[in-house]
């Protein structure tokens, strides 16, 4: 593979094609098979060289991969994304034009992400030499993406196993972390309800559920639905493989606010293993009521609570730690008649604001 020629590289990829293999064609159209670092490969105008081996569109595809193996050579990300985005549109003129089949399916994967990664690459290195802002290719990634989804929740008269209904859980996915990205999560709701609708919802390989309960989680703690962020975020965790510390860490981060909202304060040893520490003091606050410490754990730990976008999640722990303070004040007076005087004591004692305790 490293020392493909050309014509090897064209041999391969044709034999591919004609036995509809799309395992093997998405390994030779993706960037993390190893023919990507042959030089002989690596080609800035391979034109001519393919269209004499392949038809329209298969030719711009395989053209603009070479090409974008080039860019990549030369660590020119703005022009490796502009050449994957020639690859996505050739893919879905292909893609719409083979009926009552899903056999590219693989294909479209490999390309879609690769096309994510370079729109990313791509705004990072325009936006250091000053030629665009952050978030500009992703935008148009997503379009790109968008169009190749609709071409597969449009595949009503295929059968079921030959769907390409199959795809767009997938490319869900791609799309919610674009998203994410760019802040645009209203365009989430839409998606959530097109895989919701599904009837094969619960027949995706699990990695990708794993992914998509993970983002529809995160979306419900910004929209303030908790009990359905906790159910969600929930799944992802619990069946997220077991080796993939990465991953149920990510998952943790956003489900502990969620717990702790609910009333759930995560047990010491689940963060040690996680390395989650960062919400030792702040559960340990919450439920002593020490709304002081509380504050004190928030400004400690701030910068890695807002670069999760979770800082703002937790200030509203404060409501808990008011009910929790309160409650410690009832069973030192030990009566049901409580005088707001005891209250605005034990907020002064813990230092809060003055518009937290103004009678």
């Amino acid at each position: 593979m490293a020392t493909w020629s050309m014509n090897q590289y064209f041999q391969t990829l044709d034999d591919a094609l004609q036995e509809r293999d799309g395992l093997k064609t998405a390994e030779l159209l993706s960037f993390q098979h190893p023919h990507i670092q042959n030089p002989r490969l690596q080609v800035e105008h391979p034109e001519s060289q393919v269209q004499r081996v392949f038809d329209s569109p298969f030719d711009e595809m395989i053209a603009a991969h070479l090409r974008c193996c080039w860019a990549v050579s030369n660590h020119d990300f703005i022009e490796a994304y502009g050449c994957q985005s020639v690859v996505a549109q050739a893919f879905n003129k292909i893609f719409q034009s083979q009926k009552d089949e899903n056999w590219s399916l693989p294909i479209m994967f490999n390309i879609f992400i690769d096309l994510r990664l370079f729109a990313n690459s791509g705004d990072i290195q325009a936006v250091h030499k000053g030629k665009g802002k952050m978030g500009d290719r992703l935008e148009k990634a997503a379009d790109l993406i968008m169009g190749c989804f609709r071409v597969c929740a449009s595949d009503n008269r295929a059968s079921v196993e030959d769907s390409k209904k199959w795809g767009m859980l997938n490319l869900v996915n791609q799309l919610f972390k674009i998203y994410f990205k760019i802040n645009k999560l209203h365009l989430c709701k839409p998606l959530v309800r097109a895989i919701d609708s599904l009837p094969m919802k619960n027949r995706f390989s699990l990695s990708q559920q794993v992914t998509f309960k993970y983002y529809v989680g995160r979306k419900a703690m910004f929209d303030s639905d908790y009990k359905a962020a906790e159910e969600y975020l929930t799944f992802a965790f619990e069946r997220c493989h077991k080796r993939s510390m990465k991953n149920k860490r990510m998952s943790l981060i956003y489900l502990l606010p969620v717990k702790m909202l609910l009333g759930k304060m995560p047990k010491p040893q689940v963060l040690q293993k996680y390395d989650l520490m960062q919400f030792a003091d702040v559960a340990r606050s919450v439920s002593t009521g020490n709304l002081l410490k509380l504050n004190e754990a928030l400004q400690r730990n701030e910068t890695f609570f807002i670069k999760c976008g979770i800082y703002l999640i937790l200030e509203k722990l404060k409501i808990i730690t008011y009910r929790n303070l309160f409650k410690k004040v009832y069973l030192i007076l030990k009566t049901h008649l409580l005088p707001i005087e005891s209250f605005t004591a034990a907020l002064r004692m813990m230092q809060a604001n003055k518009k937290e305790i103004r009678p």
